[in-house]
């Protein structure tokens, strides 16, 4: 479902009404005359909807994380805010860029339509920029031939089947996040697609290596290992972004996780 669009007409149907009852309908009516209900109730929602609109269009997104391939950074059932603005204005609905401001970072946690179904909205992590070679080689990750540092952590445990993953500090660029391995999941890459650029990637045993195309994002999960991203199913081209993920603002089942996450 495309909610950017049906907010869209929702804002053009009651802004239509809103203008006929303010430069017809209020001319014909007698002041003892009651507004038709389509008049009352159209005109009454047109401001909020549209500063609805508004803000999710400029401003700020929420979403739900529905999967866990971002554990531990981001749980099943978290309700996060996305700043729409930092990698540049866009036009919403079309999500055609206008203005240029700030281009995604490694490290950042970014929201996008997925490439090969861009009705559907997914997290990752940006791990390798336009231009950049990237390797997953034995579940330890390179960028232009340098290694990214790792510092072991404790095991993370996950509550809800009780089973440990290794866990591990890991710094891309000025971002600092943990991310989660399971030694018994192979190094090697299970079903990857047949994406637009797969030629500038090579899969072998140990994983996969690829030259990120300009224009282009790759992107991994924090659940290295239970991450369906970049290494299946290719890379995010520039206008497929639609934002930078920053903070957690609701979690039903752990209150504790509000504010957290920048």
């Amino acid at each position: 479902m495309n909610f950017a669009l049906i907010l869209f007409l929702l804002t053009l149907a009651t802004g239509a009404i809103w203008l006929f009852d303010v430069a017809v309908m209020k001319k014909r009516r007698k002041p003892e005359d009651k507004e038709p209900w389509w008049v009352e109730y159209g005109a009454s929602f047109f401001p909020v909807i549209l500063v609805v609109f508004l803000l999710r269009s400029f401003l700020v997104e929420p979403f739900k994380i529905p999967s866990g391939s971002m554990i531990p950074t981001l749980l099943v059932g978290d309700f996060i805010l996305v700043n729409k603005y930092t990698y540049g204005i866009r036009l919403p609905v079309i999500n055609k860029k206008v203005l240029d401001l700030n281009a995604p970072q490694r490290g950042d946690v970014m929201v996008f339509r997925y490439p090969e179904d861009p009705s559907l909205d997914y997290i990752k992590r940006v791990v390798g920029l336009p231009g950049d070679k990237v390797a997953w080689q034995n579940k330890r990750l390179f960028i232009n031939g340098n290694e990214v540092t790792v510092a072991k952590q404790p095991d993370y445990l996950h509550p809800e089947r009780l089973y440990y993953s290794s866990q591990y500090l890991e710094k891309l660029g000025n971002h600092e996040h943990r991310i989660i391995l399971d030694k018994d999941a192979p190094a090697f890459i299970t079903q990857a697609m047949h994406f637009l650029g797969r030629e500038k990637c090579i899969y072998n045993s140990a994983g996969v290596t690829c030259e990120v195309p300009i224009g282009h994002y790759f992107v991994m999960g924090d659940n290295r290992d239970a991450s369906s991203d970049s290494r299946v199913w290719g890379f995010v081209p520039d206008q497929n972004i639609v934002g930078k993920a920053f903070m957690i603002w609701f979690n039903f089942g752990d209150l504790n996780r509000i504010g957290s996450f920048h």
